[in-house]
């Protein structure tokens, strides 16, 4: 079991990504945006510069954060952009031997019926992104996110079930926050535990996110203080013998109370070395016994 997280959270440039992951003294990121451009759409020369500071620092993307079919994409536009997208991160993956990458499966069409979200039409072109990328060594995971396989647990598996090849990161925070599309009062929020426990088999990566709602308000918190079952789900995956990567994803914009932080982006940097440190305190006290 490895640590790592969304850097670009402690800072824009990839310069303070990697020495917000050196100061809690990992070894990885999962990368996502560098100067507020995804991966695959940095131009060819900046994507050389950030190869070259990753390489220099012996630091290894152990997953991409792309947005390829996210909760930001219709599945009614063209697909010709999302496998361009898909082509040119298969290049960069290879070159920086990243060997998983996030997927979605695109945004809910609002105002919608669940059972009438083109489900078929995402299952098409989640199947050939998918053996795209198997093809090239990569594995494709989904997150449960803002998108069809996001509605419920039961859209996870239906999902999984339409695209072979496919497996899951599980995020713990994003049920929280996500309206439970298997119910029929549609303003339920989903259950983390529960949602984990019906995917658990098909899990290969966990994002931590952690938070509650209140008043339709979303609030982010530290890991474990949330209604997020942070330290449920990680103490059963641990017990389970989960040994894959566990990736923080903070969220939070709380104040963080060192009078020597006084910048937004020193603020930045403190809070997601703080989040990293309180999940290895977490993982630490629910290890299992030798």
């Amino acid at each position: 079991m490895y640590l790592t997280g969304f850097a670009d959270e402690a800072a824009t440039d990839l310069a303070g990504q990697i020495r917000a992951t050196k100061e809690l003294g990992w070894r990885n990121i999962e990368s996502r945006n560098i100067d507020g451009v995804n991966i695959h759409d940095l131009t060819d020369e900046a994507f050389d510069k950030a190869f070259e500071q990753l390489a220099a620092a012996d630091i290894q993307v152990n997953c991409f954060g792309s947005t390829i079919a996210n909760w930001g994409k219709d599945i009614r536009k063209p697909f010709d952009v999302d496998l361009e997208q898909t082509d040119r991160a298969i290049k960069r993956m290879q070159r920086l031997n990243c060997k998983m990458i996030r997927v979605m499966s695109y945004a809910v069409i609002p105002d919608r019926a669940p059972q009438d979200q083109m489900a078929n039409e995402r299952f098409r072109r989640l199947r050939e992104i998918t053996e795209r990328f198997l093809a090239a060594g990569i594995q494709p995971v989904h997150e449960n996110c803002m998108n069809y396989g996001g509605m419920g647990w039961s859209y996870t598996l239906k999902l999984l079930e339409n695209v072979p090849g496919l497996k899951l990161v599980f995020d713990t925070g994003n049920p929280v926050f996500t309206d439970d599309r298997t119910l029929p009062d549609a303003d339920r929020k989903q259950s983390s535990w529960n949602f984990y426990l019906n995917v658990k088999e098909h899990i290969a990566y966990i994002h931590i996110k952690d938070g509650f709602v209140i008043d339709d308000k979303t609030t982010y918190t530290w890991p474990g203080e949330g209604t997020a079952d942070v330290v449920c789900i990680c103490k059963h995956l641990l017990a389970s013998g989960y040994d894959g990567g566990i990736s923080i994803e903070p969220h939070i914009g709380a104040v963080f109370h060192d009078p020597n932080v006084t910048s937004e982006d020193d603020r930045r940097f403190a809070v997601y070395v703080e989040y990293g440190r309180r999940m290895e305190r977490i993982l630490e006290s629910i290890k299992p016994q030798a």
